[in-house]
């Protein structure tokens, strides 16, 4: 983790923010904490004594800073990051950039013509063992991409505010679009309501990509054990990431189905595990963000990647509910 000299400001100190807030102060550019919440102000003066504490982003101007990170809850994400895009302030809002595509774009737009950095915090895009599957793709470990899927899985934490598709899956959509570069063709979703009226516990979404590329995201929060992976198949080789596990293990496996004489044959070879680097993607992501407030051009985790994710949740949604066309 690189020190700089650089000062980030932090607009909500909650349970993520906080994360923020420490990460930015462990690499010397935490320079204030806006939150409404008196009580939380009190408990963060107490923590970082030489910061700026403010109660709005109005007030925050009164400072000098580089950027800003945009930590609150979602409904407050277009207000916020449009206040301070105005104010041609460069920004990290957390996912979601907005509450749906028109939002989104509005932000996108207003960033291009104020020139200034917006950047979605995709924090999966930053992982150091999603990087190295996508190093492995393009080095060709794999052959050509054929399929992918992700399981996201866990008994709670259940919301009320949004379903399953909208809390979980959009770390597998991010992923999967950081991983095949190309918009899917066709989305599908289905699932159930089984806990509370109305609003998704789980949800199988089936994206159809072009080149005959596959992706299938499981999500649910009515699961028995916690589940968090990836595998990643291609006609010479397969990936398996499991982010669940202990050891967090990345293999590459020697596996695939030959065609001989016209009849498909197994070929099993040997599973190796893969080293990656072992930072933490909340460091990386922050450190990426703070390397950018120069101004210099944002290529991981932009905009128009978080328009992407909203658009595809949109059609999941469609689809979901049975309003696709």
């Amino acid at each position: 983790m690189n020190k700089t000299s650089k000062k980030v400001c932090v607009v909500g100190a909650g349970n993520w923010g906080s994360n923020h807030i420490r990460v930015l102060n462990e690499m010397g550019s935490l320079g204030a904490i806006v939150d409404s919440n008196s009580s939380t102000i009190k408990r963060f003066r107490q923590l970082y004594t030489d910061i700026n504490f403010y109660r709005n982003v109005e007030d925050s101007f009164k400072g000098s800073f580089d950027g800003y990170v945009v930590a609150t809850p979602a409904v407050t994400h277009f207000q916020i990051a449009e206040i301070l895009i105005k104010n041609k302030c460069h920004v990290l809002v957390e996912k979601p950039l907005a509450l749906n595509v028109k939002g989104a774009s509005k932000l996108n737009e207003l960033a291009q013509e104020n020139e200034i950095n917006l950047m979605v915090g995709h924090l999966l895009l930053f992982h150091p063992a999603i990087l190295k599957i996508k190093q492995m793709i393009a080095d060709g470990a794999i052959g050509e991409l054929q399929y992918l899927y992700s399981n996201r899985l866990n008994l709670g934490t259940i919301r009320s505010e949004e379903n399953i598709l909208w809390s979980f899956a959009p770390h597998d959509i991010s992923i999967f679009q950081f991983l095949v570069k190309k918009f899917p063709i066709e989305v599908l979703s289905r699932g159930g309501c089984f806990v509370q009226t109305d609003l998704h516990d789980t949800t199988m979404t089936v994206l159809q990509y072009p080149k005959n590329i596959i992706g299938h995201i499981f999500v649910s929060w009515l699961h028995p054990f916690k589940e968090h992976r990836l595998v990643v198949i291609g006609s010479k080789g397969m990936i398996s990431f499991d982010d669940s596990s202990k050891d967090k293990r990345l293999n590459y496996h020697d596996k695939t189905i030959n065609i001989s004489d016209g009849v498909p044959t197994k070929f099993e070879g040997e599973t190796q595990e893969v080293e990656y680097d072992r930072e933490m993607p909340l460091d990386r992501e922050l450190q990426y963000f703070v390397d950018h407030l120069d101004g210099s051009t944002i290529e991981n985790s932009d905009a128009n990647s978080a328009i992407e994710v909203l658009k595809i949740l949109e059609m999941a949604t469609n689809s979901l509910t049975g309003e696709a066309k």
